[in-house]
């Protein structure tokens, strides 16, 4: 999957092209990064739909290349590397979204199926 990110982009479009591919896995944007298997706080949660020139500290343009195989750890850090933006990757568990802290080494793949199996 590749996502292209410009300072045109918007969270919405992202997170939609990224649940496309992941559809039991989600991507919530953050003011601050998280440290490793650590929960991102409720109160840095970018609420609504932004543009990411407006969020970001670092104004690359490029495709951000994402495979089943990238492990969660490598999707959040690569968004704050290359774009300046902080990400978290959530699974879908019922009817609740968990974030992936402790399964941070886990691939995209992985989680997404585990998110699938909690669903049926």
């Amino acid at each position: 999957m590749k996502i292209h990110i410009e300072d045109s982009s918007t969270t919405a479009e992202i997170k939609e092209k990224f649940s496309t591919f992941y559809p039991f896995l989600k991507l919530e944007f953050y003011t601050k990064a998280h440290k490793d298997n650590e929960g991102s706080k409720r109160e840095d949660l970018i609420a609504g739909i932004k543009e990411i020139k407006d969020i970001r500290t670092v104004h690359n343009e490029g495709d951000f290349i994402i495979t089943p195989s990238s492990t969660v750890t490598e999707v959040e850090q690569g968004f704050e590397t290359l774009f300046g933006v902080h990400v978290q990757v959530f699974r879908k568990s019922g009817r609740l979204w968990l974030e992936t802290t402790a399964t941070d080494s886990w691939s995209l793949k992985e989680q997404n199926e585990v998110g699938m199996d909690m669903e049926s």
